[in-house]
């Protein structure tokens, strides 16, 4: 499990530093978006994963239980 979990978050760091889901590889930017109060946005894939967009930095990243 670990040795699998080793080869593929390297990859998913890639994907989201190019803005596409960690999932179906899609563009996040056509993702649907939701306003958010501090400044970030929700974004959803049509894959049903869902991101926060940081709207100063224009990063990714996978969104905590939290914020679903």
């Amino acid at each position: 499990i670990f040795m699998f979990k080793n080869v593929i978050s390297p990859i998913q760091a890639w994907l989201l530093s190019q803005g596409r889901c960690v999932g179906c590889g899609r563009e996040l930017s056509q993702a649907k978006a939701e306003g958010r109060r501090d400044g970030t946005q929700k974004a959803t894939c049509q894959c049903g994963r869902i991101f926060i967009h940081n709207l100063e930095t224009k990063k990714y990243r996978r969104a905590l239980l939290e914020e679903v």
